[in-house]
């Protein structure tokens, strides 16, 4: 027994000390791992907790006033991978799981949402590149145009950042946004 004891005390402890990335009282948005790729500091200006302003197109193609929201990044899976969640003052909470593949060079996130739970939820896919991060997902126009729903990061600095979606076309041509959230970093 006292064996079985060790042993379980010796594998809770090698977990724990493994584990010095993740979210504590000490780093409350966790650290990126070192030994992870290099990419895994793409989301560092977003790391932490922004007031943001989510404004969405009505059907008549006007913006709506906005929704307040909370958008919070940080570092999970042991400072290997991000994950974000916003808390909307509307109740439509949502959140996502970021990881970068070293194999193809991008970045591959999966997006949830307490609005529309899925059994399968959507990838985009993309890079950072200068100050901006942009993802891709095919989609159709409602016409029937093949395109893409592109994400993106930008105006990124110590003040906050904005966020645009945006239907294109495939040759990023014609662009029609249609969701765009501005945020302001929370002070410490």
């Amino acid at each position: 027994m006292k064996t079985y004891i060790h042993l379980l005390c010796l594998l809770f402890l090698t977990v724990f000390a493994n584990a010095q990335y993740e979210v504590s009282d000490k780093n409350p948005y966790g650290l990126p791992n070192p030994d992870a790729p290099e990419q895994i500091k793409d989301y560092a200006s977003l790391i932490g907790e922004c007031s943001c302003l989510s404004i969405t197109r009505n059907p008549d193609q006007t913006w709506q006033d906005g929704v307040p929201m909370k958008w919070t990044f940080k570092y999970i899976m042991n400072g290997t991978a991000v994950q974000d969640e916003t808390i909307k003052a509307d109740g439509k909470h949502s959140g996502s799981i970021r990881q970068f593949h070293k194999d193809s060079l991008r970045w591959y996130v999966h997006y949830y949402s307490s609005g529309a739970p899925s059994t399968i939820l959507p990838v985009w896919e993309g890079t950072k590149k200068d100050n901006e991060i942009t993802l891709y997902r095919e989609q159709k126009a409602p016409n029937g145009a093949d395109g893409y729903f592109r994400l993106r990061f930008h105006d990124i600095d110590e003040k906050g950042y904005k966020w645009v979606g945006e239907w294109t076309s495939k040759d990023e041509k014609t662009v029609f946004p249609t969701w765009k959230i501005i945020c302001t970093r929370e002070s410490d």
